[in-house]
């Protein structure tokens, strides 16, 4: 509920961006500008599942208004938690763009699965804290009938359904009441008690014990015609089932993790059995997964993998498996030669195409591939390389007409340039059936071959869903989430290329106010993270671009055990990049982040004094304590410091002088700039605790710092209430016009 404080400070900040004329070329006021009350209603839109003849696709719409109230003490650890993210929901006619509302008001909606004949719809729907029911969507009469479960039984948030091919019968992952008993107290004895007790001896970390519950789940038949329901499979830890086509045999994992693994964050060893849905015994595929990446194709009847160097397939039908690609020199060999031959002879598995010449999608160091599973001959269906900026990044979209064609999605390296394209692979063509600048990212074909859907659209929109025709390369929107945009002024944006202090070319995204005159110097903040390229949608820059702020988010080059150093070498090269330009004013520059983010900020305030202000956002500041916290992620933390984001390259105890010099605390004393530090007391993340060390660290040293805790806030943007979630953004709108504007915050500065 939004209190009344937030109320007036909701008011101030909207009555403030309306009645602010955003700079024109003559100084005419513009389109209202963008507003927290905007933000507040932006529809995120995401698809559900698409019937197989294309027909129908299932759309779901979500905004921040509808998914206040996350509990965030249990959404990090507690397995039995569903966050309340209520998401409008229609069933659009992909060829006449007419969408039916499949509930009146917005629901908390799990998985979506349409009848082999299109004629109903499986989709779950949280009925109370965790708990899903199992409905059954008519679209002629649309009406929905539910799913009896076995008493004691229920569906749950990362329930998987299917169906039986001549739509008989449903499959649905399954827990228990006894399974819910047992997670809830085990959540509860690790909160609150009364005594939390852990030990070297036992085989797992505690919360990476309760993560792994998190796993358990029953396979169960349902009988649409009789009502009856069938045990596939026991309830038991799994990563995964698959039913095959033809509903007659279920492909599963089992889990045989003997303890935590500290290699590989969530690690577990699975391995993989296949048996028929009836029962029998068992068949085992693999005795591990680890390492192996799986490709099925829709059948279910044949799979490929990367076995070392080798390139594998096989089949359920036949426990004989084949080579299909990869260098057979021995290991031993090391040679440049034979190293650069290995390099291009190994594939990775992407995609089966169907049809009268199965066939398989793979990647290589040179590009995508398409092998024919009866020749073995490889075609090249597109070049690509990191290593070559001029050859494009690759994504297979699915297969057209009986497998007759391949659908690619192209993305330039070095500008904004998009574009699908069709393989015909008759001729040997490649075919460019759309491009432009338009942002695409899940794309979907059906399983006919003769619809494809598309999410994305504009840089700097939220997305929306659009249907692609297959010959002549038109879009179709399907979705028009955000209409109210229309008439709002949203400042353009732009791609930055620049050079970092070692001369090496990086990347960047502009966004510039609305209004913007070029050769006018305007405050920048700039928002950093890792990499940045594509102008996506960011509610926050474009709040900012309202108040007149250029926003730039620029791209780092890290090197092992010195990840300070890449935001100092790129973040003031862009700025330097930018002051050229004219873009930026070089006295009103100000820096911000989330997360890795939040850690990059502190870190460079430590190392430059160029910001007039920063804002940490859920951001560590002290490596060494974080290298042992937040327990609730198992061992994510020690992982990411020896092995993945934080780059150190070792453990504390054989590099420690690397987790202090990487540490922003060590350094407090050097910080200059006004820092704003935002927290939520229940992130189990970054613990507000590890961010609140800088707090106390540059308040025993005299230095400007203000630090926003939301008692009941995670992880960065709080959703845990209307009141948190305004309280935040004013904040944040607040501390870059005092710093950078000098200008009287729209709110109190006060709790």
């Amino acid at each position: 509920m939004l209190t009344a404080r937030s109320a007036r400070r909701l008011a101030a900040l909207v009555v403030a961006t309306l009645t602010t004329a955003p700079l024109g070329a003559q100084g005419a006021p513009a389109a209202a500008t963008f507003t927290l009350e905007d933000l507040l209603d932006t529809r995120t839109t995401a698809m559900g599942d698409m019937t197989a003849d294309g027909r129908h696709v299932v759309a779901f719409m979500a905004r921040p208004r509808t998914s206040m109230g996350v509990d965030y003490n249990r959404s990090f650890g507690d397995p039995t938690y569903a966050a309340p993210t209520r998401r409008e929901s229609v069933v659009i006619d992909t060829r006449t763009g007419v969408a039916t509302p499949l509930f009146a008001e917005p629901r908390v909606i799990g998985a979506t699965a349409w009848a082999p004949d299109g004629k109903r719809l499986a989709v779950l729907v949280q009925r109370d804290d965790d708990r899903y029911d199992v409905l059954l969507w008519d679209p002629a009469t649309r009406r929905t009938t539910p799913v009896r479960t076995p008493a004691g039984r229920y569906a749950f948030a990362g329930s998987r359904v299917r169906w039986s091919p001549d739509g008989s019968a449903l499959f649905v992952s399954l827990r228990s009441d006894a399974w819910r008993t047992k997670a809830a107290a085990e959540f509860a004895r690790l909160t609150v008690g009364p005594r939390i007790v852990q030990s070297s001896s036992e085989p797992f970390l505690a919360w990476n014990g309760l993560q792994r519950l998190g796993t358990i789940e029953s396979l169960v038949k349902f009988d649409l015609r009789t009502g009856a329901a069938t045990d596939v499979l026991p309830e038991a830890m799994r990563q995964q089932w698959l039913v095959t086509r033809d509903a007659q045999r279920v492909v599963y994992t089992e889990d045989a993790t003997t303890k935590t693994d500290y290699d590989v964050i969530g690690g577990s060893e699975q391995k993989l059995f296949v048996r028929d849905v009836d029962g029998g015994t068992p068949r085992q595929l693999f005795a591990s997964l680890r390492n192996v990446r799986l490709v099925w194709d829709r059948a279910l009847l044949r799979y490929a993998w990367l076995q070392g160097d080798q390139l594998m397939l096989g089949t359920l039908a036949d426990t004989a498996r084949v080579r299909l690609a990869g260098d057979t020199t021995p290991r031993t060999d090391t040679t440049a030669a034979t190293r650069a031959r290995r390099a291009r002879e190994r594939f990775t598995p992407v995609a089966f195409v169907e049809g009268s010449a199965p066939a398989l999608v793979a990647t290589n160091a040179e590009g995508a591939w398409l092998i024919d599973l009866a020749t073995r001959q490889r075609t090249r269906l597109v070049a690509s390389s990191d290593s070559q900026p001029a050859t494009p990044r690759v994504r297979y979209v699915g297969a057209l007409q009986d497998g007759t064609h391949v659908l690619l999605a192209l993305e330039s390296r070095t500008a904004w340039q998009r574009a699908i394209a069709r393989f015909d692979r008759s001729t040997g063509r490649l075919d460019t059936l759309w491009q432009g600048t338009q942002l695409f990212g899940g794309t979907t074909v059906s399983e006919n071959g003769s619809t494809v859907v598309l999410s994305g659209g504009d840089g700097n929109r939220p997305g929306d869903l659009w249907a692609l025709d297959a010959s002549a390369g038109a879009l179709r929107r399907l979705t028009n989430a955000n209409p109210t945009l229309a008439a709002k002024a949203l400042g353009p944006t732009e791609l930055l290329t620049y050079l970092d202090a070692d001369g090496q070319r990086e990347f960047g995204v502009v966004h510039y106010p609305t209004g913007y005159v070029k050769g006018r110097a305007y405050p920048t903040v700039f928002i950093i993270y890792e990499d940045f390229f594509a102008d996506s949608w960011d509610g926050l820059a474009n709040l900012l671009n309202a108040q007149g702020y250029v926003v730039v988010k620029p791209s780092v080059r890290f090197d092992i055990g010195y990840p300070g150093e890449a935001w100092v070498k790129g973040v003031t090269a862009a700025a330097n990049k930018l002051i050229e330009m004219g873009v930026a004013d070089s006295t009103k520059l100000g820096v911000q982040g989330t997360s890795y983010g939040g850690y990059a900020t502190n870190l460079l305030i430590t190392q430059t004094n160029r910001f007039k202000a920063a804002i940490n956002v859920s951001g560590k500041v002290d490596v060494i304590s974080f290298y042992t916290d937040s327990p609730r992620l198992g061992v994510r933390n020690v992982h990411a410091a020896e092995k993945s984001q934080d780059r150190l390259g070792a453990t504390l105890w054989e590099q420690p002088q690397k987790y202090i010099a990487q540490s922003a605390i060590m350094y407090a004393d050097r910080i200059k700039t006004p820092l704003l530090l935002m927290t939520g007391e229940l992130d189990g993340n970054v613990p507000a605790l590890n961010t609140r060390e800088m707090y106390y660290a540059l308040r025993r040293l005299g230095k400007e710092v203000t630090w926003v805790t939301y008692a009941k806030g995670g992880h960065g943007t709080p959703l845990s209430s209307l009141d948190d979630w305004t309280d935040f953004y004013t904040r944040t709108l607040d501390w870059w016009a005092r710093w950078l504007k000098n200008a009287p915050a729209t709110a109190p500065r006060g709790p």
